[in-house]
């Protein structure tokens, strides 16, 4: 059966001689495992689509235990992100968590989307790698079904909680004085303006994600909170973030 869809390749492993394993996250068939045969022979047509985090229009064909690749037809290769080791790094994290956060054939429309909108946005808008990277986290726990309650205090009740914080396995908003009820467990400090970007990322319209801006104390707290959410929740670290992180030191 021939196949035709959308996807970007999250992730590229060699086979054989010539051959390539893909992860490629697609518009109408979700995560999918893909052989692409020749890919990295000299002159195949297939050498641009099958690189890390290049968008592509894919023909596919159900041979076997894969899927194997039969046309590539680059749309977006994000030339910005892949030059700069930095960005380069981070957009290998995002990739890095779909693949883990993404089932194998399930609708992963908001997925695709939500990685596309963020690599245009280091790419063509230059937006801060600390904003999209956080947007990113939250927003990617929102649609994998560990969405933030940021409406207020969990415990009190209070719209606007007295110094807010984040408690990262509860995932619940809560004031300072108010944490004593929420029992073990780590909270992470927000700034008002901090929490009020975080429910724009968990609650706005995705087409407008990244459209905010912080002061660095503010932006700091943010990062930290979604970075520490994420990984609690996820349960494990990620080899890309701390090589991230690497390059950020040196």
């Amino acid at each position: 059966m021939r196949l035709t869809t959308q996807g970007i390749v999250l992730r590229e492993v060699n086979y054989k001689e010539a051959d390539k394993i893909l992860t490629v996250l697609t518009r109408d068939f979700g995560k999918k495992t893909v052989k692409a045969r020749g890919c990295r022979r000299k002159n195949s047509r297939l050498t641009a689509g099958t690189q890390l985090l290049v968008y592509s229009e894919l023909t596919l064909q159900e041979r076997g235990e894969f899927l194997t690749l039969s046309e590539a037809d680059p749309q977006e290769q994000f030339w910005s992100v892949r030059e700069d080791l930095e960005l380069l790094a981070l957009a290998s994290y995002f990739a890095e968590l779909l693949e883990s956060t993404s089932q194998e054939g399930e609708d992963a429309a908001d997925l695709l989307s939500l990685l596309l909108n963020s690599l245009y946005a280091l790419d063509t808008l230059k937006k801060p790698k600390e904003l999209v990277k956080a947007a990113f986290e939250l927003r990617l726990m929102t649609l994998t079904g560990y969405e933030p309650l940021l409406d207020g205090c969990t415990v009190c009740g209070l719209p606007e909680p007295e110094e807010p914080r984040l408690h990262l396995k509860q995932g619940v908003l809560h004031c300072a004085r108010c944490r004593g009820a929420l029992g073990d467990g780590v909270s992470m400090p927000l700034s008002p303006a901090a929490l009020a970007a975080a429910r724009h990322i968990v609650s706005g319209n995705p087409r407008k994600l990244f459209s905010f801006s912080l002061a660095p104390e503010s932006m700091g707290l943010l990062g930290d909170a979604a970075e520490a959410f994420l990984m609690t929740q996820q349960e494990r670290g990620f080899r890309t973030l701390d090589y991230y992180k690497q390059l950020l030191r040196v």
